[in-house]
């Protein structure tokens, strides 16, 4: 069984805020195989279902995105589910719009919610999906108001490829070695 984790902040007034591109990309690998993230447990929101023929579980933390942690190690001490099977999507904004990282095992990281699940799980240990969402329009903002601004109408399209670019390094992660997927998907 995976734990697939979506970074995101909860409430409508979030949704297309650039921090929330992991809640996106949950929704839909959620959608792609007809589960619904509804089940409410420990400050989440969980989805169970069958992923490449394996059992997963989607997790949306409802703890705003930088305390992600306390409902990570909740949902996987609850399901027995150890830390290399952790998937975490989250945005980073030091990658461009669109590019994809994997890795596994960082500790660095200037992500406050990385941060959160790397000190409640005592180990970094498991995956990372990170989705770039830097733009031009960054230049002269702090991280926290650029993450909280909405995706631009024209980045909107782009979302799309970027989202399903996503979903398809998930599918080669539960499809195949890990090492491999980490070499295609590199800085």
């Amino acid at each position: 069984m995976k734990l697939i984790v979506g970074l995101g902040n909860p409430g409508d007034r979030y949704n297309n805020n650039r921090s929330n591109i992991g809640f996106k990309i949950l929704d839909v690998i959620a959608n792609n195989i007809n589960v619904e993230i509804k089940t409410k447990k420990k400050k989440s929101l969980i989805g169970r279902g069958d992923f490449e023929g394996e059992e997963v579980v989607l997790l949306k933390p409802q703890t705003f995105s930088d305390l992600s942690g306390e409902s990570v190690l909740y949902i996987a001490s609850f399901l027995k589910i150890q830390v290399g099977e952790i998937l975490v999507i989250q945005e980073d904004w030091n990658l461009p719009l669109g590019r994809i990282v994997v890795d596994k095992g960082t500790q660095e990281t200037d992500h406050p919610g990385v941060k959160s699940i790397i000190q409640s799980l005592r180990s970094p240990n498991f995956i990372r999906i990170r989705i770039g969402i830097r733009n031009e329009g960054f230049e002269g903002k702090t991280r926290e108001s650029f993450l909280k601004e909405d995706f631009e109408p024209m980045e909107n399209l782009s979302l799309i490829q970027i989202i399903n670019d996503a979903e398809a390094a998930i599918r080669s992660i539960s499809l195949g070695d890990i090492d491999d997927v980490i070499e295609k998907y590199h800085l």
